[in-house]
């Protein structure tokens, strides 16, 4: 494939990363579960290495895909992936439209299949003869589709939105054709090329949803193959089904969760399976609430998870885990088995974001509201604070845009970003929030207790001769991120060490009556950290809020399995 579309590939891939919180704010179709755009940076990672076999990559993405937008999207980027320049994209665009409408049991007009309708029919009947002005009229075609999709599809029209879907394709079509012509630095604001169609509509009810969505991939048995789509579409709603070689994914919705396994099975033998209580996804969809003089941004290598993001109203910048297998966003991959994976020995790492990709975060948050605070991990850690400050420089002459570096990373960046939310909760004043967060910053505290040094060793932060002798000997370190970095603050021998040492420091700052925010973080030893550690300190501390929180996955691979930590701030806001 032409080095040129590799990448435009892969910047379509990052802006739909970068705007994947408002698709899934105006998800309603076909259920209102708000994950299309969870699902869709999801399904299309595998898009971030295309110098591998093709036909690999489309395997990758058979199993990558999740959900009804995911599934869809895929199908057509199979499609779409055999261009090999310019001029062969038309019939990229055909086949991989006709590869997503053959999937579909029922197709909508309305959805990002009426996208690919458009582009297909646009890349056929339309004179080609400036790239740039070609483009430019293309995309503004695809707009006006986007813009008419909740005139096929009622929900959308109560809704006051455009379909969720539809708007990630353009997303992504609209990165990937201005990167062939050189104008990634200069997109049109979807905000503004979408204004009063990104809202749902204060008055639009959902309705409830019962049963679960689910995606498996079965590996077929020869024997079975011969009328299984008819059979598939008998046993559940909005049914997706991409057969490839000798596997079959589906995605459906059904009632019958165990019933629909036990059908599968007949088909073949089971290599994945994931499904979502619908009714669940619906429920904890967040009601628009009134919106805040200050919208606040940090990332997720703080101890915080895309659904403490969505309740709370802020937004999470991802870093990534790569394994052998895949390259996924932090808040996506799985706790379980990312720990389960370091203790057998199998290599796993973590990457920053692209710059593009954080540079289009940064767009899409001003281009969303009217003052963004961005609470930084600490710059000793990540590159994330320096990058931003200088975008901040050339790109926010209004000054909308404060950074702060909070020296901070896990439980402790956590605590003062959920201080700073509450805070801004109950102030219309910009100015106060950020004197909060710079207060916060000053007066938060972190402690991690690690169980091995072999994790740190093994991405280069001790030498192994070091992390061997101090496994050895039994001696596990206990260390505090700081702006200068993750400082090593003491060791214990065991568990009851590491107890009367947090203790001793909790002691040191709180007193006993003090309504303080205190966070306790988990790797894969949650049940010791609540049934433990919660006890030992409500007890001494009644009044104050102890939040029990899974660890940042991007600390957790350094730190590895059995890594626990604790973060306080003295004076919790309301």
């Amino acid at each position: 494939m032409d080095q040129q579309l590799q990448n435009a590939f892969i910047l379509g891939l990052e802006r739909v990363v970068a705007w994947s919180d408002l698709l899934d704010d105006i998800n309603v179709f076909p259920v209102a579960d708000g994950d299309t755009g969870r699902n869709l940076l999801a399904s299309l990672t595998p898009l971030r290495y295309l110098e591998n076999d093709r036909e690999d990559t489309v395997y990758k993405l058979m199993l990558a895909a999740r959900g009804n937008s995911g599934n869809i999207a895929t199908r057509f980027f199979s499609g779409l992936l055999t261009a090999d320049s310019f001029e062969g994209l038309a019939g990229a665009a055909r086949l991989g439209r006709d590869k997503a409408r053959l999937a579909v049991h029922n197709p909508r007009p309305g959805t990002m299949l009426t996208v690919f309708d458009s582009l297909v029919s646009f890349l056929e009947q339309e004179t080609f003869d400036n790239r740039d002005a070609y483009i430019l009229k293309m995309l503004s075609h695809l707009e006006e589709t986007v813009r008419a999709t909740p005139s096929h599809l009622p929900v959308l029209a109560r809704a006051g939105v455009v379909d969720s879907g539809a708007l990630g394709m353009f997303v992504f079509l609209e990165s990937f054709f201005k990167s062939l012509i050189n104008q990634v630095d200069d997109f049109i604001p979807i905000t503004t090329r979408f204004k009063g169609l990104l809202e749902i509509s204060a008055d639009f009810q959902e309705g409830r949803e019962n049963g679960y969505c689910v995606d498996t991939v079965v590996h077929l048995d020869p024997n079975r193959r011969n009328g299984t789509l008819d059979f598939i579409h008998k046993l559940g709603d909005q049914a997706v089904v991409i057969p490839h070689n000798d596997y079959l994914k589906v995605h459906l919705h059904t009632n019958d969760r165990e019933g629909f396994r036990q059908r599968m099975r007949s088909l073949g033998e089971i290599v994945q399976w994931s499904d979502d209580d619908i009714d669940l996804q619906v429920e904890s969809r967040k009601s628009p609430g009134k919106r805040r003089s200050l919208h606040i941004m940090t990332d997720a290598a703080g101890s915080l998870t895309r659904e403490d993001a969505r309740e709370m109203g802020f937004t999470l910048l991802n870093s990534y885990i790569v394994t052998k297998k895949c390259s996924l966003p932090e808040t996506l991959f799985s706790p379980e088995e990312l720990y389960q994976m370091m203790r057998a020995g199998i290599r796993v790492s973590t990457s920053q974001a692209s710059d593009f990709e954080r540079v289009q975060c940064y767009q899409r948050v001003l281009d969303q509201y009217d003052r963004v605070l961005y609470l930084s991990v600490g710059s000793v850690f990540t590159g994330n604070y320096d990058l931003a400050d200088r975008w901040r420089q050339v790109n926010d002459s209004d000054n909308r845009f404060t950074v702060i570096d909070t020296g901070a990373a896990s439980g402790r960046l956590a605590v003062i970003v959920l201080a700073t939310v509450r805070f801004a909760a109950e102030t219309d004043d910009p100015e106060a929030i950020v004197a909060f967060a710079r207060s916060a910053v000053k007066a938060c505290e972190e402690y991690v207790f690690l169980d091995k040094l072999q994790y740190l060793a093994a991405g280069g932060r001790l030498s192994r001769t070091s992390a061997f002798f101090g496994d050895t000997l039994h001696i596990k370190p206990i260390v505090s991120p700081q702006p200068e970095g993750a400082v090593k603050v003491g060791t214990a021998r065991n568990q009851k060490g590491q107890i009367a040492f947090a203790l001793k420091k909790l002691e040191a700052t709180l007193q006993k009556e003090a309504g303080a925010l205190i966070m306790l973080e988990y790797s894969d030893n949650k049940p010791w950290v609540e049934a433990v550690m919660k006890k030992e300190i409500s007890d001494r501390y009644p009044r104050a809020e102890i939040l029990l929180q899974p660890f940042s996955l991007t600390s957790g691979v350094h730190m590895g399995p059995g890594t626990w930590a604790l973060a306080f701030l003295p004076d919790r806001p309301a």
